[in-house]
Formats: structure tokens, C-alpha cells, sequence
């Protein structure tokens, strides 16, 4: 059965394996999250589930998310996101998604929001070339050529420039689930997870397990 749940990301520890090595681990603090809606081929052409996440004051809602839970008959949540599931019918809205659907040796994804990395040139940003640094080049860590004068006469799109890095949605794929604590809902993965301690992630079961 396919299995989603989001959370939010503490940060990274470690811990010894049966064979005393070292594992570098994310711990992030996932779920109760709670169904708000189901997605249905007949009615919306695909299945999915609408999930939500964090406790919010109502006064911090909108109108129609207040009218979205009201509906679905559900406490408010600060996070909505849709997972895609090719089954649904083990879910009913109101049911409770807990840490403990997922297990030891479990293989995932995890989505998040990229750091920020604030304003990048073109070899930061996009890993580009430099330019010569002796022989009076003068120009080191620039774009390199805009383009022909004439013809075409204009930048062509996708040209790799400076400007905003950062702040993108990331996916790490193939994760290995190393430890759950139901109690405590958290989960605990191999390696890093992208963006910043408290960001949100939406965890899923990995397209890449076998």
C-alpha cells in the first residue's frame, strides 16, 4: 500500500549501527496529519488525498480554508498538500495518517523547500567557467557572451545569469528509514533531507524501491 505523510525537519544527529558504524541521520517530526478530502477519478479524473498538517489558530485562516475543514468536519490545519495515490480506499476523510504507517527498511521520498541562498552569480548560481585570471584579461567571473549584435539581436532564453538562488522544491529520493518512534512521531532518515530545521516536508514511498 502507498504511504504519505508530511512533517517538519528537527535536523540531523547520528547513530551506531549493530556493526558500530556511524549513521548520519535527519529526524523529522511527522504527522498526525488528518484527511481532509479525497480525490476521485469520477469527480476530479485522478485519485488523491488532500492531507492536512499543524496546528493553527482560526483566526490565522482564510475563508475558504475555514470552509474546507468545516466540510470535511475536521480540526483546522496550517498546511494542506495533496498526495497522489493510486489507492485511496483504505482512507476516509477525518482518519488520522500517524508516523507508524511507515517501518524500519522502509525506502521513501522526501520533498522540501532548498535553503535560500540569496542573490548568485553565474558560477555559483549555474557553475560556470571562469575567465582568465592574468594577461590583463579583465573578466573573471562574469556570464560570458550575451549573444550575436545583429542577428538574433536580443539575450535567447535560458541564457544562465545572475540572480535569486535557492528557495526551490527539492526531491531526495531512495531514503532509507532507520528508526520510527511512534510515541514521540518521529522518523528518522539516512542522509539529509533538503531545506531548514523546522521547513515542511512531504514524505511519500519511494518510486525507485524495489
Amino acid at each position: 500500500m502507498e504511504k504519505a505523510i508530511l512533517g517538519t525537519k528537527i535536523g540531523m544527529t547520528q547513530l551506531f549501527g549493530d556493526n558500530g558504524k556511524v549513521i548520519p541521520v535527519t529526524v523529522i517530526k511527522a504527522g498526525p496529519c488528518v484527511v481532509i478530502q479525497k480525490k476521485t477519478v469520477d469527480n476530479e479524473g485522478y485519485d488523491a488525498l488532500c492531507v492536512g498538517y499543524g496546528d493553527v489558530r482560526e483566526k490565522s485562516l482564510n475563508k475558504p480554508k475555514k470552509g474546507q475543514f468545516a466540510k470535511a468536519d475536521t480540526a483546522n490545519k496550517k498546511y494542506i498538500r495533496e498526495f497522489r495515490l493510486a489507492d485511496t480506499g483504505a482512507y476516509n476523510v477525518g482518519d488520522e495518517i500517524k508516523v507508524d504507517v511507515f517501518a524500519e527498511g522502509d525506502r521513501i521520498d522526501v520533498t522540501g523547500t532548498g535553503k535560500g541562498k540569496g542573490f548568485a552569480g553565474p558560477m555559483k548560481r549555474w557553475g560556470l567557467h571562469r575567465g582568465p585570471m592574468s594577461h590583463g584579461s579583465g573578466y573573471h567571473r562574469g556570464s560570458g557572451s550575451m549573444g550575436a549584435c545583429s542577428d538574433p539581436g536580443r539575450v535567447m532564453k535560458g541564457k544562465k545569469l545572475p540572480g535569486h538562488m535557492g528557495v526551490n522544491r527539492v526531491t531526495v529520493q531512495n531514503l532509507e528509514v532507520v528508526k520510527v518512534d511512534a510515541e514521540n512521531s518521529l522518523i528518522l532518515l539516512k542522509g539529509a533531507v533538503p531545506g531548514n530545521k523546522g521547513g515542511l516536508v512531504m514524505i511519500k514511498n519511494s518510486v525507485k524501491a524495489d
